[in-house]
């Protein structure tokens, strides 16, 4: 976002560390024999983590913790290890019109300080996750954002279409790093005037909410992020994953099945905090970052940046709680700056005025 409010932790303080989820009420970041005093209690009850992602049609969340798409399945399979319902919202997996098999394998591999996976958007297809999972998503309280793909904007259309209405899709996150078949092959991401022609195109397919999703594989996505805002998007999200490549261990050939996979992780960390830091200043709407995210500092990092919440993605595969301990901690900083709600973090960071992308080079110079 534009708007830059806060205040900055002072110079030289040192955040402590702190226990998280039942352990963090009674913790507070005191020596362990002290216990919260009811004032505490009463003061973390207070604090007002709810965010709206998209004011012109009220999408608000719980709390600025999301799943991102792609870990998280389609919500009930961490349902016995994760208390979704203490979420801000889960992105479900990749839904296209028609199933899809998915990519040859190997599919996914580590990588230093992340992971390369080229899934290919395996997946029933729309119809099948309606009848499925819909009557499942309306029995619960955190809201679940559909994330769909496909190879042209008429794909897009369609998907949208059959959802719009839906009970229990509380809204849609477009996936616009796929090939259009109507160019050639070019990512509808990369390209400023597709990635316009596709948001405009599913804004008059529905009503729901609806959040696009921005590649980093572009040397300047200002104008892309732009034209996605102009289109009529609700909200942007971002990143996707980087192109990247892994070679087999006989250094013969590509290790993935498809070649090329998308890294995740914290090493995308950087590249994220800048693209969210760029296109906060040219976008009026909502962020909502993904890349990276592994602890609060994370969070604090790209609150400070201008996004308004966060997707958890890789880090999940690790440790499923992280989710719940995010919110949780996030409810403690704010107590500890004396803040009510963890609105006034978001864009510290962020110049007065708009300042030049990366794009030209300027960290370049010697």
């Amino acid at each position: 976002m534009k708007a830059r409010a806060g205040a900055a932790r002072p110079v030289g303080v040192t955040r402590p560390r702190v226990e998280t989820g039942s352990a963090a009420v009674a913790d507070l970041g005191a020596p362990n024999v002290a216990r919260p005093t009811m004032a505490q209690r009463e003061a973390l009850d207070r604090i007002d983590l709810s965010i709206d992602i998209a004011p012109q049609r009220g999408l608000v969340l719980p709390n600025p913790i999301l799943v991102a798409s792609g870990t998280f399945g389609y919500g009930v399979e961490y349902g016995e290890v994760v208390d979704v319902q203490r979420l801000g919202a889960i992105c479900c997996k990749g839904t296209t019109l028609r199933p899809r098999a998915g990519n040859q394998p190997p599919r996914v591999t580590e990588t230093p300080g992340g992971m390369l996976n080229s899934i290919g958007l395996q997946n029933p297809g729309v119809d099948a996750v309606i009848e499925k999972y819909g009557p499942i998503w309306q029995g619960w309280k955190v809201p679940v954002i559909v994330n769909i793909a496909g190879d042209s904007i008429e794909d897009y259309v369609e998907v949208a279409r059959r959802l719009d209405g839906v009970p229990g899709v509380a809204g849609i996150e477009l996936n616009i790093s796929c090939p259009n078949v109507g160019k050639g092959g070019l990512q509808f991401a990369i390209d400023r005037d597709a990635a316009r022609a596709v948001t405009a195109a599913v804004r008059r397919a529905t009503e729901l909410p609806l959040l696009v999703k921005l590649s980093p594989n572009v040397s300047d996505v200002r104008p892309i992020a732009k034209a996605i805002e102009d289109a009529g998007a609700d909200a942007i999200t971002a990143i996707n994953t980087l192109s990247g490549l892994a070679v087999s261990s006989d250094r013969m050939r590509a290790f993935l099945g498809n070649t090329y996979g998308g890294l995740s992780g914290p090493a995308i960390k950087p590249v994220a905090l800048r693209i969210v830091y760029e296109v906060a200043q040219v976008v009026s709407i909502p962020i909502v970052a993904i890349g990276g995210v592994t602890c609060l500092d994370d969070v604090l990092d790209f609150l400070a940046c201008g996004a308004v919440a966060v997707q958890v993605g890789t880090a999940i595969f690790a440790d499923p709680e992280l989710l719940v301990r995010l919110g949780d901690e996030l409810r403690l900083e704010c107590l500890r700056r004396g803040l009510t709600s963890f609105k006034p973090l978001i864009g510290t960071a962020l110049p007065k005025w708009a300042g030049a992308a990366s794009a030209k080079g300027a960290e370049y110079r010697p």
